[in-house]
């Protein structure tokens, strides 16, 4: 499954910033049972949005690790707050459909 999210940007803060503190909390989070990875990418056209995609085994499993995340993630997440807005898009089945070429 996948867990899809935007990540707005406030006046002040940069991207790169953001990805900073993404990357170093995300290296955590990939540690836990059924994390299969993350991407981040800026939106075309406005570089103060980006969308994240989190890729897992299952919903029950990115379930379990958000309820119980490490105190370390808590803190980078909580650190960041104030600079981002954070838009949940959704979870998502892995894909029954795929073209490939």
């Amino acid at each position: 499954m996948i867990f899809l999210f935007e990540v707005h940007i406030k006046a002040g803060y940069s991207a790169e910033a953001y990805a900073d503190a993404w990357l170093r909390a995300s290296e955590i989070i990939q540690q836990a049972k059924g994390a299969r990875g993350t991407k981040l990418h800026r939106k075309i056209g406005d570089s103060d949005v980006l969308l994240a995609i989190a890729s897992w085994d299952s919903k029950a499993l990115r379930d379990a690790r958000e309820s119980n995340q490490p105190e370390e993630v808590r803190q980078i997440i909580a650190a960041e707050a104030e600079f981002v807005e954070v838009r949940v898009i959704g979870e998502f089945e892995d894909p029954e459909w795929e073209v490939k070429v």
